[in-house]
């Protein structure tokens, strides 16, 4: 089966924190593959594939019934439900994903100009003169 990690590593592995995988359990997007005799939840590496593949999906605004569907189509469990015409789902999805991707760069676009503007402001030779006296 692999090698067997417990949550720690795996939040190290994926930087996501306890409690987002913890979150992600108890809504059903990932389920640690066993439990050690303690109790403690214990991972393989197909788990943190599996949470990779939610990290990506969060910052382009998947909700979780999106992320469940996709994960269906992409990851599919015993648990996963049954999607009507995965293919046409799978375009929507990626036609989803680049049009939040898209949003992003023009968002990242504004931003960066915004930080330009502030070091051009700090870097100006006025700013440097008034700083002298």
């Amino acid at each position: 089966m692999g090698e067997r990690m417990q949550i720690g590593e795996v939040a190290e592995r994926t930087g996501l924190s306890l409690r987002t995988i913890r979150y992600y359990e108890e809504v059903g997007l990932v389920v640690p593959s066993a439990r050690s005799q303690g109790g403690f939840r214990l991972y393989t590496e197909p788990d943190v594939e599996r949470l990779q593949l939610i990290k990506r999906m969060k910052p382009l605004g998947f909700q979780l019934d999106a992320m469940r569907d996709l994960l269906a189509i992409l990851d599919p469990t015993p648990d996963s439900p049954e999607i009507d015409d995965p293919e046409q789902r799978l375009v929507e999805f990626s036609d989803t994903a680049e049009q939040a991707c898209a949003d992003l760069r023009k968002k990242l676009g504004i931003a960066e100009e915004f930080a330009a503007m502030l070091r051009d402001h700090l870097d100006s030779p006025e700013r440097r003169s008034a700083n002298r006296k």
